[in-house]
């Protein structure tokens, strides 16, 4: 994607230029604009790639019709018009679902103060109220910059007032959660001004609908996240303490799986969430005591077709197993066979083999007795076919790789059987194709007793080499 930037307008007049002086029709003239600013570098995903309506018969410009939309809401909220906000705000939420480069536009053009005006306007009528929040949450959707302190009062003061209406939460909840990803100061000023409480209050009073526990779990994950690029250190780990120490969190998420035992969608999230909580020891202790790791596990067994859910509880079981003591845990309610079976059913699903061989990973590490168990359920070998399978992807060669020494480095006796399978060439042809293999595979050749063959890297000193 290019990473040069372009007006709407600059690429409105190409495509009607394209029309005009090119006799194209409106279609092949979009195309033809698109192209040539891609071939340029343009990043164009703010951009709508549609023909601008012809300009009126004064010679005005024409908008498009999402900021014919705006307009309309923006009158009436002007003229407190409440009767008509209904309808246009409705329609504007369903062109900003459309995608990005709408509400990008939209946001461009002043449509966050007018909805938090409508959302001002309509605070003692509850649907519609419900109405306004739902269009905020489709224009904040990749757009968390737009929200500001007064937007960020106003929704903690929606979650606090109506705890127990659960569409007007879960319509919070969401603009929380897009106000939130990809943004750490909203996160931190979220959090300062009581968010956590009320995101497990919701999942605890509204325990029997899926759409809040689901959205609550994700948000209470987002508030985990260091995904801000312009924040050097986030307060991802604070956040994480403050979820489980003052909030019950781990006892709350698991809790409410408990009402979903046949909602993939809603334990996927929950174990995705509870991953991210997985921070301290005795955080990871404390969710198998809660009985987190049996459902992990059932969820395991019981929805193997399912990629995306297996993909969250491998990524779980990875960061439970964190603690020496739930490696035993999890080896005990059989967790490794169903870890090979995972691989071995997704061979083709890279993040699957990521995250299976990453998980074995952790059960081998500082446990020789784990070994034996990972060595006879077909583990090794379900990590190199792995890397056979997706020999390009790095992430899927280090993981192997390190699972590779961690089973060796205090097994030594299952060097030769892990090397009859074909691990010194693979591990050989990672390290020769991903620099950031180096490292973990010629650690892991030397721990299977290969010859490993130095490689050398000038560092920019007479007489001096870098292994």
């Amino acid at each position: 994607m290019g990473s040069k930037q372009i007006a709407q307008e600059t690429f409105d007049d190409a495509v009607q230029e394209n029309i005009t002086e090119f006799e194209m029709d409106p279609e092949e003239a979009v195309r033809e604009a698109v192209q040539q600013f891609e071939s340029q570098g343009v990043d164009l995903s703010n951009i709508v790639k549609a023909v601008r309506p012809p300009a009126s018969e004064n010679g005005q410009r024409q908008k498009h019709q999402i900021l014919l939309t705006l307009d309309s809401l923006g009158r009436a909220v002007a003229g407190s018009e409440l009767a008509e906000l209904p309808e246009q705000l409705a329609a504007l939420a369903a062109q900003c679902k459309e995608q990005l480069a709408f509400r990008s536009l939209a946001g461009r053009n002043g449509a966050y103060p007018v909805l938090f005006s409508a959302c001002q306007l309509a605070w003692g009528d509850r649907d519609l109220l419900l109405r306004a929040l739902c269009t905020l949450s489709a224009l904040l959707d990749g757009q968390p910059d737009l929200l500001d302190g007064a937007g960020q009062e106003l929704l903690l003061r929606s979650l606090r007032e109506q705890p127990g209406d659960a569409e007007l939460m879960l319509a919070g909840i969401r603009c929380v959660r897009h106000a939130c990803l990809k943004h750490e100061q909203n996160r931190q000023d979220f959090v300062k001004g009581g968010i956590l409480p009320l995101l497990t209050g919701a999942i605890v009073q509204h325990g029997n609908s899926a759409d809040v526990v689901r959205t609550a779990a994700s948000a209470l994950r987002i508030m985990t996240f260091d995904d801000d690029i312009r924040v050097p250190f986030g307060h991802a780990h604070d956040h994480a303490k403050m979820i489980v120490l003052e909030n019950d969190g781990l006892r709350v998420l698991i809790e409410a799986a408990k009402a979903f035992t046949d909602n993939s969608g809603v334990l996927s999230e929950l174990c995705a969430t509870l991953s991210r909580l997985s921070v301290r020891n005795e955080f990871c202790q404390e969710i198998v005591d809660l009985g987190g790791l049996n459902f992990m596990v059932t969820l395991l067994a019981d929805c193997m077709e399912h990629p995306d859910v297996v993909k969250q509880v491998l990524s779980a079981i990875r960061a439970v197993a964190g603690n020496d003591d739930v490696k035993d845990a999890i080896v005990d309610a059989g967790g490794t066979d169903l870890i090979v079976l995972a691989i071995s059913h997704h061979l083709g699903n890279p993040q699957i083999c990521e995250q299976g061989c990453a998980a074995l990973c952790m059960l081998a590490l500082r446990k020789p007795e784990n070994c034996s168990v990972i060595m006879e359920g077909g583990g090794a070998l379900a990590a190199l076919q792995a890397m056979k399978a997706h020999p390009r992807e790095v992430a899927v060669q280090k993981q192997a790789c390190m699972l590779i020494r961690n089973l060796v480095s205090r097994s030594r006796d299952l060097s030769q059987p892990i090397l009859a399978m074909g691990a010194e060439n693979l591990i050989a042809e990672a390290r020769a194709a991903h620099r950031d293999c180096d490292d973990v595979a010629r650690a892991a050749l030397r721990d299977l007793g290969c010859k490993v063959e130095l490689r050398e890297l000038w560092t920019g000193q007479k007489g001096s080499l870098a292994q």
